[in-house]
């Protein structure tokens, strides 16, 4: 007969501390006879919400511990990793503190995935007989809608079996979790970097388990306190979708060419500026252009694609991919003199054709020397703080 199973409840707080007792009484009479459960709230409270739970922590029968963090980095989402870490338990099961997600559904999620062997079980609201009459209003519905399907269509294999990429009530296994962490060691790509508060989908992407398995539940109303949807997260959110998209190396060349594309635009006006308005040799203008481009790329580059990977003053990195992107300048200018001289065509397409002869090269350079470079020191200095820890 198989023991019963030991899960982590971690519980994510800013403010909840109206919730807390009736949360702890709900979840306490929710856990079966024999189960080895045990709850980890992670505060970022700026009220006594650490307080009232150490003070309810001494009337359940199970045990129950607070991690009042003075910094709340990376929101929700962050919390619920610095859970994990705290952690032990075999399963780990994520829900908020308001009563949103229905606490004695806790067991059936571990339950569903001891039954299908899958690795992540996802309480839902989009499953058949899952409900989402909890949001407040047509608004947040609407919201919450247009992000699933925004989710979804981003990450369509990663996604595949998720009705609600957006849940927050969901259980991993932790071997899951310690595998991603294992092989995003092994790629030089770091851990978790969970933004804002959408930690399943962080999950679900980073951590790719093997299985999913879905159980609908309908979304109730806020027991007490406030909603912490807001505009700003919502926009945290839009940015995180962003990285972790560009977490691919792949979808990176991508977006890497967009930027590049749109930098030909102001490249391309100085150029025409220089040649038309100045007695500039045409590839003496080409070189100053260049200067315009290149700190174009570098800005939206450095802002949206490489924004969680980056280290040091911004000046450094700008100046070596200013230099990166200049060492094409002695292949492009000999190319774009001989498609002006011999092919008579106009300084500003030659300008385009040579762009586009060199880009691959520039996006290799520029992804392995001057942003994953350091991802690899940090992931090496991470390795020899672990090694130091074991010895």
């Amino acid at each position: 007969m198989a023991a019963p199973p030991a899960v982590s409840l971690i519980v994510p707080t800013f403010n909840e501390a109206g919730n807390i007792d009736e949360l702890l009484d709900v979840v306490s009479a929710a856990v079966p006879a024999g189960w080895d459960v045990e709850v980890l709230f992670v505060d970022d409270s700026t009220d006594n919400t650490p307080e009232v739970i150490e003070k309810a922590a001494g009337r359940v029968a199970i045990p129950v511990a607070v991690l009042h963090r003075e910094v709340p980095e990376g929101g929700l989402g962050g919390a619920v990793v610095a859970g994990i870490a705290r952690t032990s338990k075999p399963w780990i099961v994520v829900m908020d503190a308001d009563l949103q997600h229905p606490p004695h559904l806790m067991p059936e999620l571990v339950r569903a995935g001891e039954r299908t062997g899958a690795e992540l079980v996802v309480a839902s609201r989009y499953a058949e007989g899952g409900s989402r009459s909890g949001l407040a209003g047509g608004y947040r519905m609407a919201v919450s809608g247009a992000s699933t399907t925004l989710t979804k269509a981003l990450f369509p294999r990663l996604l595949r079996g998720v009705s609600d990429p957006m849940s927050g009530f969901f259980a991993i296994r932790r071997e899951a979790v310690e595998r991603a962490g294992r092989e995003g060691e092994a790629r030089q790509e770091g851990g978790l970097r969970p933004l804002g508060y959408k930690i399943l989908l962080e999950l679900a992407v980073r951590c790719r388990p093997r299985g999913v398995a879905e159980v609908p539940y309908e979304f109730g109303e806020r027991f007490a306190g406030e909603s912490k949807s807001t505009v700003r997260e919502g926009l945290r959110f839009l940015r995180h979708l962003a990285e972790l998209r560009s977490s691919d190396k792949r979808a990176r060349m991508v977006a890497f060419g967009l930027i590049g594309v749109s930098g030909f635009v102001p490249n391309l006006l100085a150029l025409g500026a220089l040649t038309g308005l100045t007695p500039l040799h045409y590839a003496v203008a080409e070189v100053l252009a260049n200067q315009l481009g290149v700190v174009w790329n570098f800005a939206l580059l450095d802002f949206l694609v490489y924004r969680s990977v980056k280290r040091g003053h911004w000046a450094g990195r700008l100046a070596g991919f200013a230099a990166l992107s200049n060492l094409d300048l002695p292949a492009r200018i000999p190319l774009m003199v001989l498609f002006v001289e011999r092919a008579g065509i106009g300084p500003v397409p030659a300008t385009v054709l040579s762009l586009v002869v060199v880009f691959v090269v520039r996006f290799l350079l520029v992804d392995t020397l001057v942003y994953r470079r350091r991802q690899r020191r940090r992931a090496a200095a991470v390795r020899g703080a672990g090694e130091e820890r074991t010895a």
